[in-house]
């Protein structure tokens, strides 16, 4: 799978293990940041990662900050990108399969490497359900998206 990585200064830690852990399990991956733990605004990351599964050049994405929070608000507001903050196995699935999440958010502060690999493999390996529910809900939050949009186009928060 092509996976394209972030992870702002308090998550590079863990993005660093979760890159060598997927290129170890053949993964085709793009790092698009942080290099260091200079200090960064995780949004401008969320920019590029979600600019890399936009433009079909990544298929999932996965995004590291402190507690993953930070991170998986900045990817909601972009259009079309669904991030889900999962701190165990069980949500990784699930967030994928009911509502075909295709970014992970992961906290550095909350979770340990080994768990964090267990998420990882769990959010990649998990594909969405063609459940008529499971559709017909995420084909509701594109048109809540549309619908945000079309009401509140006017007002800049």
């Amino acid at each position: 799978m092509k996976v394209v990585i972030a992870g702002d200064h308090a998550g590079f830690p863990l993005k660093e293990k979760i890159k060598a852990y997927l290129v170890e399990r053949g993964h085709q991956v793009t790092d698009v940041g942080t290099f260091s733990e200079d200090p960064v605004d995780f949004p401008d990351l969320a920019r590029a990662l979600c600019t890399e599964i936009l433009n079909d050049r990544a298929d999932r994405g996965i995004m590291c900050c402190g507690t993953g929070v930070g991170a998986s608000i900045a990817v909601n507001k972009i259009p079309s990108m669904r991030a889900a903050l999962c701190h165990d196995t069980h949500c990784a699935h699930q967030c994928v399969e009911h509502d075909n999440a295709n970014v992970l958010c992961i906290g550095h502060w909350i979770v340990g490497v080994k768990l964090a690999e267990e998420i990882v493999h769990a959010f990649l390996a998990a594909t969405f359900s063609e459940n008529e529910d499971c559709r017909r809900r995420v084909e509701k939050l594109h048109a809540l998206e549309q619908w945000a949009h079309e009401q509140f186009s006017l007002r800049n928060r």
